[in-house]
């Protein structure tokens, strides 16, 4: 019988890769690689298109994703160093996107807090910044 040395990585590792993977764009791969099958994401606002502002489960993330990309042509996006904690950490994103059905542009900054559980991201929470 073979026992697997499997390493977990740490909050810190989490949130290395999330931000590397967010500057470069890779959203989609950093659910897949970082995001827990049970994931809770919590949205600051209500959505324009009615979706709840909180979903479970990682399908219903990928879902939520891939209904912003396909709504925003996003020109860039800002992603700053971790701040770390023991089983969380915050990013601040500033974004520029253009919301495709109108062609209105925006520029907005939000925080988002991650809590990591056996080196997978299982929450997430977007604090929209305003003024």
């Amino acid at each position: 019988m073979s026992t697997k040395n499997v390493t977990t990585m740490n909050t810190n590792q989490v949130a290395a890769q999330l931000v590397s993977m967010c500057r470069q764009g890779k959203f989609r791969e950093a659910l897949e690689a970082l995001y827990g099958a049970n994931i809770v994401s919590v949205e600051g606002f209500d959505q324009p298109d009615g979706t709840a502002r909180e979903c479970r489960g990682l399908d219903a993330v990928r879902a939520k994703t891939e209904r912003f990309l396909g709504v925003h042509d996003i020109h860039a996006v800002t992603v700053s160093e971790p701040f770390l904690a023991l089983d969380k950490f915050a990013v601040r994103f500033d974004v520029d996107l253009t919301f495709k059905p109108t062609g209105a542009r925006n520029k907005f900054g939000e925080i988002a807090v991650y809590t990591v559980h056996e080196g997978k991201i299982i929450r997430e929470e977007f604090l929209t910044l305003v003024g």
